[in-house]
């Protein structure tokens, strides 16, 4: 990392960030261009997970080429300062490469697909998820899911943290700052 004063070091800090964040782009290369996809995420135990149908350019890809990144980012407002060239964006951002593994226990497979509906939609459901709907469910194109991790061979993170003293707002000038 060129910025080393930016590097986030805290594991624990880093593993809150993968947990809340909604939103991932995975990374993936056809040998030819790279195939970026934004996609809903959990982070479990040292990893994440992924669900979606069985077929599409994303699962051939994966099923050619196992090894892939994860971007997820948020950022948290710009800083302005009174030099142009100092104005900055406040963010945290964690890339993760490793290799992609289809889940093939059921049972596992169910657990996640759990996690990621306690995540998203959390209360909404009465019961928890039945492993026969996970086995057993077709999408209106008639795809069955599947869920699959990306194991971290490797984890970067960055951070800006937001100096609230010279956070942005609609209505600041130059002239607040001076």
């Amino acid at each position: 990392m060129r910025q080393s004063n930016m590097a986030c070091p805290n594991d624990e800090k880093i593993d809150k960030f993968l947990a809340c964040s909604e939103t991932g782009y995975l990374g993936l290369f056809d040998g030819v261009y790279p195939y970026v996809v934004p996609m809903n995420f959990i982070w479990h135990k040292g990893a994440a997970y992924f669900h979606g149908a069985d077929e599409g350019k994303k699962i051939k890809i994966m099923k050619h080429n196992n090894r892939a990144s994860l971007t997820v980012s948020e950022s948290f407002g710009t800083i302005a300062d009174p030099v142009p060239a100092r104005t900055d964006t406040a963010y945290m951002s964690v890339m993760i490469f490793g290799e992609i593994i289809f889940l093939q226990d059921l049972e596992e497979a169910t657990a996640v697909m759990q996690h990621m509906l306690n995540k998203y939609v959390p209360g909404y459901y009465e019961t928890p998820l039945q492993k026969s709907h996970v086995d057993k469910y077709r999408s209106s194109l008639g795809s069955k899911t599947v869920i699959y991790k990306l194991l971290p061979q490797s984890i970067t993170a960055k951070e800006n943290p937001m100096n609230k003293e010279k956070s942005f707002y609609p209505g600041r000038t130059i002239h607040s700052d001076k």
